[in-house]
């Protein structure tokens, strides 16, 4: 017995689980898996009968000796031999014909003067794989767009090869003028990657990546891989379950849950102390709706750090005790350090000094948002910040114990002329406005229903805070802010959008980022934990974020509401791309904040068993970050979606996989293993007994209508033989009274 059969064979002695036992196996072996005395017939096999037209190439073929991007004019007189798809055919004359071969980012002009090859290539369908041999010659007449070296050459062909034809008709031509809609494209990624755009995204992606993992490397970071399945837990938004064959003692169904990020096991690796600095490029996944920022499986850069600062750190000579009023320094100092590399290697661009610092209060109160661009001047203010109120009136708005106030933003008079006011306004039901006329300068606080109640006066004065043709803005919102957004502070984003694409306003060059600090640890304004909080608050960032020190206090005697977190955000252009904290790293307030702040129940507080272990067994102080993968790709090409710099997106607004269509339906077979029924089968099954019931009901009902049917007819024959009998005596009685009458006669 061979040696490879010898191996098969104890391989498979004793498994319990296969079909096949050790002493069938050689029988198996000897005729390729089908035994001697087999009676199984083999399904006959259709021979194969290629369809009419051209044919893919089989056999030996040129070996290839250039990319189409790395010819140029130093190669004139050579021979090569590249490879691409068919991309135009044109027909110069009878012996001369012009064709384009295209790669994933640069095209070659080829030229072809014999009649044999020419009409061959004349016939392949359009975006066709073929091979062709040449010799490189310089254009005559240059590209119209000549941008690469390429572009400066042709090739005169001797040979072309036809690798694999294309189909006669496809779904959409990539690189045309003309684009197909998004779902057509979608469904045929595949197709749609050969534009240069989506296969220039893709390159750019892994390249940033590169730089990450080197960077990251560079400053003593470790890569290490954490599991994708986890335990469900209560700490963001809703998750990804996968069920399991494994059923719990009572037959209810398991399942693992995918990770919305990598935030406990990094946890836990920091507290082992084996890995101070952990970084990874991680895989996560939230179940919520698309947009064209998000969608459910997405990638985030993701990092941890030991032994980070609990506090804000002492003045040093680079100036950030002044903005950085809280711990987690070195986080700052590592993003920062890898933005700027990104930028530098990617776009060549130097970012210099250090990025803006801003508290959420100061974001909400000035932009009306948490993630503001600050890229143009338009501000929402508290009514209190109006330039020329009186000093009465300023006394009246501070000395308001009401827990809202009014915000009002200014539109100038020539960027209001480009706006549909009206339509604007419209849009909310919470916002109102007031046109400024020379008459209104001073007054128009009286002209809206918001800010005429409050009997605001202006002092004339001062110099005017607007101008004719002017557009103020009101709304009114909570005084202590929450959530991410203010009314006005989506009126500003809208506004912004319509007038750039107006052309009204002109945005600068340089990315602007921002750092968003010490925002509320708590909130109950957050829409997506709604489902999970219940009522009850929910973590601003998560369960572990530590508070500010100097908030502590008061949050152990249980004032959470002015409590604010060492949480950051770093902000691009008015789009989140990262966020992270300092951890609490005290097992014993951690575990206080899960059970009476967030009021986890004993089941939700088991979930996080492992982590307070952990804490108790001498984690040390820790922070860390995660930025957006996608979007930061996104922006650094220019994309509309983050859609446009992942090769297998999800659908926009279902989230489901237009290629691999998933997520799909399992048969009940399937299902029961897992311990699970479809709501169909329920239903059916409600529906089938319900048939069932009525069925029984109606025999049930047809034995009782017959039994009574009998017994009335049992009944019917008693009365009857009764009458019967009543009748024979009375013609007895009549037959005797005859009888005595006659007598008597």
């Amino acid at each position: 017995m061979s040696l490879v059969r010898t191996r098969v064979l104890s391989s498979f002695r004793g498994c319990p689980r296969c079909v096949v036992t050790s002493r069938s196996l050689p029988t198996l072996l000897s005729r390729g898996g089908v035994r001697r005395n087999s009676t199984i017939t083999p399904r006959e096999i259709k021979p194969y009968l290629p369809k009419a037209g051209p044919k893919a190439h089989h056999g030996p073929r040129a070996k290839i000796t250039h990319e189409i991007q790395d010819l140029s004019p130093g190669l004139e007189g050579q021979k090569v031999v590249v490879a691409g798809w068919l991309f135009s055919q044109r027909r110069a004359s009878e012996n001369l014909h012009f064709f384009t071969l295209r790669s994933s980012s640069h095209s070659v002009q080829l030229v072809s003067r014999s009649k044999d090859t020419s009409h061959d290539a004349m016939t392949w369908p359009l975006e066709s794989v073929v091979l062709v041999e040449g010799i490189v010659k310089s254009r005559k007449q240059k590209a119209k767009s000549s941008s690469a070296p390429v572009d400066e050459i042709e090739i005169d062909l001797s040979k072309v090869t036809l690798l694999n034809p294309a189909e006669a008709q496809l779904p959409f031509y990539p690189n045309r003028p003309e684009v197909a809609n998004e779902d057509l494209r979608n469904q045929h990624r595949y197709l749609d990657l050969r534009r240069a755009e989506l296969a220039d995204n893709l390159k750019t992606r892994s390249k940033v990546a590169h730089i990450v993992r080197n960077y990251l490397h560079d400053n003593g970071f470790t890569e290490v891989e954490t599991p994708i399945l986890l335990n469900s837990s209560p700490e963001g938004a809703r998750e990804f379950l996968v069920p399991t064959r494994s059923l719990s003692s009572d037959g209810s169904p398991t399942f693992y849950a995918l990770p919305q990020s990598p935030q406990q096991p990094k946890q836990l690796l920091i507290a082992s102390g084996a890995i101070p600095r952990y970084y990874q490029i991680a895989k996560c996944f939230r179940d919520e709706d698309g947009r064209k920022d998000r969608q459910p499986e997405f990638t985030q850069i993701d990092l941890e750090m030991a032994f980070v600062d609990g506090s804000a750190p002492r003045t040093g000579k680079d100036g950030m005790r002044s903005t950085w009023n809280i711990g987690g320094s070195q986080i700052r100092e590592i993003i920062e350090g890898l933005v700027k590399k990104i930028w530098k290697d990617i776009k060549g661009v130097d970012l210099e000094g250090w990025f803006r610092v801003m508290p959420y209060d100061v974001a909400m109160d000035v932009y009306g948002s948490d993630k503001p661009d600050t890229r143009f001047e338009m501000y929402t203010l508290p009514i209190g910040y109006y330039p020329t109120l009186s000093d009465a009136s300023l006394d009246k708005v501070l000395l308001d114990q009401s827990p809202s106030t009014v915000e009002f933003m200014i539109v100038p008079a020539r960027q209001a002329e480009g706006l549909d006011i009206p339509s604007l306004a419209r849009s909310s039901q919470s916002i109102d406005y007031v046109k400024i006329t020379d008459k209104n300068i001073y007054t128009w606080q009286n002209e809206s229903v918001l800010t005429a109640p409050i009997g605001l006066e202006q002092d004339r004065s001062l110099p005017v805070g607007v101008k004719p043709g002017d557009v103020v803005w009101v709304s009114r919102r909570k005084k202590i802010a929450e959530g991410g957004w203010t009314h006005l502070g989506r009126l500003r984003v809208q506004i912004s959008e319509i007038l750039m694409s107006k052309g009204l306003i002109d945005l600068p060059a340089n990315p602007h980022f921002l750092w968003i600090t010490q925002f509320p640890l708590f909130t109950m304004a957050d829409e997506d934990k709604i489902h999970l909080s219940k009522g009850r608050y929910s973590s601003t960032h998560h369960p572990f974020t530590a508070p500010m020190f100097e908030d502590l206090e008061d949050l152990k005697k249980g004032k959470v509401d002015g409590v604010r977190g060492q949480h950051y955000d770093l902000v691009l252009n008015g789009q989140e791309i990262g966020g992270g904290s300092v951890r609490i790293h005290d097992a014993e307030l951690q575990e206080w904040v899960m059970k009476e702040v967030l009021q986890l129940d004993d089941q939700e507080i088991g979930r996080f068993d492992h982590l307070l272990k952990a804490l108790r067994c001498g984690a040390p102080p820790h922070g860390g970050i995660a930025l957006g993968f996608d979007r930061l790709v996104a922006i650094l090409t220019g994309s509309k979606s983050i859609r446009e710099v992942i090769a297998f997106p999800k659908s926009g607004t279902s989230g489901s996989d237009p290629v691999f269509r998933s997520p799909s339906v399992s048969s009940d077979e399937v299902l029961r293993e897992y311990g699970l029924t479809s709501l169909r089968s329920v239903k059916e099954g409600k529906a089938k007994k319900k048939v069932e019931e009525v069925q029984v009901e109606t025999v049930q009902g047809k034995v009782v209508v017959e039994e009574e049917e009998q017994r009335g007819g049992q009944d019917h024959q008693v009365s009857r033989k009764e009458v019967t009998e009543e009748e024979e005596k009375k013609e007895e009685h009549v037959e005797i009274d005859e009888k005595e009458e006659i007598t008597k006669k």
